[in-house]
């Protein structure tokens, strides 16, 4: 597989899932521009994953604001001349139960991780219909599927990132992009630790116990960044253009639908 002259935003990138991504996609031979909130360390994540510095642009972006996702992939043509896809990966969670969350904490995870990546698609839209290999890859959750206690608005976030990804793939293929989403779980990331300090807070024990209990037992670890990046990569290619609209577990076996 190969991705050899394409080019790629990344978003939420600096670290975790997202800056997984762009080295996979890197390794695959691709140019990627990573887009994050924190722009400091999403160009050391940058600088990691391509040392030469020629595939590779950090661009500072917030996915909550329309101004900031459109600048970001004007960034992005204007340093590569092209773009070829997306893969939003820009997400946050606001542990709490469901009787004490907040409005405001729920409006934020649905504008973030929901409506941050319908932004980066429409914003995408007019250069990649310019594009011959066309893919967008939205990184949802098994959260959006098992909903898990705790993380209501994270949980329907993603769910609504899943059916935003079987609309966009139903009426984007006749303009010859390809959609589909990816739903990781357990992936060894600092937003997982920080779910295991939460629940350690607020219901006892001890945060690294509970975080090595989240060991998948099927694989017996946790799920590394880049091997979520691998099957993204994998999305991205020609080989995946049967697979259309599909929300992908990418969980090493624990949600069976």
């Amino acid at each position: 597989m190969s991705l050899v002259d394409r080019v790629y935003i990344v978003t939420g990138a600096a670290g975790g899932v997202g800056a997984g991504i762009a080295e996979a996609l890197v390794n695959a031979g691709s140019s990627v521009a990573l887009a994050d909130l924190d722009l400091q360390t999403v160009e050391a994540t940058a600088l990691r994953v391509d040392p030469s510095g020629r595939h590779t642009l950090a661009v500072n972006c917030d996915v909550a604001s329309d101004d900031s996702v459109r600048e970001a992939v004007a960034a992005t043509v204007a340093r590569f001349g092209r773009l070829d896809g997306v893969v939003n990966n820009a997400g946050v969670i606001e542990m709490n139960e469901a009787r004490h969350a907040t409005s405001a904490a729920w409006a934020r995870e649905l504008d973030i991780n929901a409506t941050g990546v319908f932004r980066m698609c429409r914003a995408a839209l007019e250069h990649l219909t310019a594009s011959d290999r066309a893919a967008i890859v939205n990184v949802a959750s098994n959260c959006g599927k098992v909903g898990f206690p705790n993380m209501a608005g994270y949980n329907a976030s993603k769910a609504a990132v899943i059916s935003l990804t079987r609309s966009l793939a139903t009426e984007w293929a006749p303009l010859g992009i390809n959609v589909n989403a990816v739903c990781p779980g357990a992936v060894d990331t600092p937003m997982l630790a920080g779910v295991a300090d939460w629940l350690a807070d607020h219901q006892g024990g001890d945060a690294e116990d509970i975080l090595a209990g989240m060991a998948l037992p099927q694989l017996g670890r946790k799920i590394a960044p880049i091997e979520v990046g691998r099957v993204v990569a994998f999305l991205l290619s020609p080989d995946a253009l049967i697979i259309r609209g599909q929300a992908i577990n990418v969980d090493a076996g624990e949600t069976p639908y």
